[in-house]
């Protein structure tokens, strides 16, 4: 339990810095990479440093996807009883993340993609945009390569997958101080920590396929 997401015997570590060099290699006018780890392993980091990377051999050739841009919206988990826990694989919007990756897969035309606000805990609609241009789609969440149903599903869009591998007292820390900048109680925070970021975590290793690349040398 201790051990969020040790390395599987199929997956093949890869430095970070070298990460951008591997993408470089795959073939085709567009790549959608999966980019997964438990909450508080560092995907929106990794995506940023990816795409930076990326874009300074090739302008404009990088973009980012996120998952959490569907959310559902708090009425939603409200009427379901599922506010408390808001960020597990149910909470989702799965056929319009799917759709959103069957469009990104197509080159040719602006893709308005939402992205998630955390300070106003809500989705902004069409919050990103990745351009007709883009050769690699950076698409960063937990859930992507989870073996659930539907979930199973969104696996045949990627044409590369990475994971970070995180331990989990580093973790335990990184989420604590997350829900301390957004002021929270210290029993809510460690409520959604121990009983919800912590176990989806958790059930990213029990549940998960492996990742082409995992990632250790995290940040």
């Amino acid at each position: 339990m201790g051990d969020h997401g040790a390395i599987m015997p199929s997956e093949m570590r890869v430095p970070r810095a070298d990460l951008a060099g591997h993408l470089r290699n795959i073939d085709g006018a567009r790549a959608v990479i999966a980019i997964v780890g438990a909450p508080g392993s560092g995907k929106s980091r990794l995506a940023k440093d990816l795409a930076r990377d990326l874009n300074a051999a090739t302008p404009g050739s990088a973009a980012i996807l996120p998952m959490d841009g569907f959310h559902r919206d708090n009425d939603w988990l409200d009427q379901h009883g599922l506010r408390k826990v808001k960020g597990a694989p149910e909470t989702f919007d799965i056929a319009g993340l799917s759709a959103c990756l069957a469009a990104a897969r197509l080159p040719g035309k602006d893709l308005p993609v939402p992205v998630f606000d955390r300070d106003r805990d809500q989705v902004i609609v069409q919050g990103a945009i990745v351009p007709a241009a883009t050769r690699f789609v950076l698409v960063e969440g937990n859930y992507l390569l989870l073996t659930q149903p539907g979930w199973r599903d969104l696996f045949l869009h990627f044409d590369l997958s990475i994971r970070l591998h995180v331990p989990e007292p580093e973790l335990r820390a990184r989420l604590s101080r997350r829900w301390t900048k957004q002021s929270l109680p210290a029993a809510e925070i460690e409520r959604r920590v121990e009983t919800n970021d912590l176990p989806n975590g958790r059930l990213l290793r029990q549940h998960g396929r492996p990742a082409d690349f995992v990632v250790t040398d995290f940040l």
